[in-house]
């Protein structure tokens, strides 16, 4: 069990001293995200039925979508992914 929350601070660490780009902190939250799908197995291995487990990953790919689509549009519209240029006018 301890594996899993190191996992997920270190994803938590790097999101918070990583801030320049935004793909960069899209693969911080995504190994986090992965962290909490690995423990949602085991726990589903254990105690439940795997429909929790599925449920999971189906919102864990909505939020890649929605990542990698917010990064496609940043791109065109700044011609760059750093994360202060987002909130510069």
């Amino acid at each position: 069990m301890v594996f899993f929350y190191y996992f997920f601070l270190m994803g938590l660490v790097s999101l918070i001293l990583i801030r320049k780009h935004i793909l960069l902190c899209l693969l911080s939250i995504e190994f986090m995200v992965v962290s909490l799908l690995l423990f949602f197995f085991f726990y589903c291995l254990i105690l439940c039925s795997y429909y929790l487990y599925v449920f999971y990953m189906t919102f864990c790919v909505c939020e890649g979508v929605l990542g990698l689509g917010v990064l496609v549009y940043m791109i065109r519209f700044h011609g760059n992914d750093y994360l202060n240029s987002m909130f510069m006018w």
